[in-house]
């Protein structure tokens, strides 16, 4: 069996999804998205503008947070609790169940590894991250 080298040289790089947002890193008080830090908790859609999100502390989760999620039309909501994993009570994100869309609660970490995944694949994820201000 003979060896062959390769005609071409081959180029390793992360694929993006045209126009979508990739958070690259995360230090539990700050999230970058697209290489723009973010220090407050965020909405980062699939694609699209990153979006405040105007919860600073868990306990202060309404009805009205999810319902902001509910408007930018996912298909998934991966829900990154903060620095430990916390479910919130399902009545607060009805609005996403009745309209048949999924919600994954983790903590930040695995909620932004999970994100960037999903959104490589090209799903309509959107990433909910709690950043608690103390």
């Amino acid at each position: 069996m003979a060896f062959h080298e390769p005609s071409e040289s081959m180029k390793f790089q992360l694929d993006q999804p045209q126009g979508g947002n990739t958070i690259s890193r995360h230090d539990g008080q700050c999230v970058w998205v697209n290489g723009e830090p973010h220090k407050q908790s965020l909405l980062v859609p699939w694609a699209g503008v990153v979006q405040a999100w105007p919860v600073a502390r868990f306990e202060d989760l309404t009805e009205a947070h999810f319902a902001q999620i509910l408007a930018l039309k996912p298909e998934l909501v991966i829900f990154g609790s903060g620095a430990k994993i916390r479910f919130p009570r399902p009545a607060l994100y009805r609005s996403l169940i009745e309209a048949r869309i999924g919600i994954e609660t983790m903590d930040l970490a695995a909620a932004c590894r999970t994100y960037n995944v999903l959104a490589s694949e090209g799903r309509a994820v959107l990433a909910a991250l709690l950043l608690e201000c103390e």
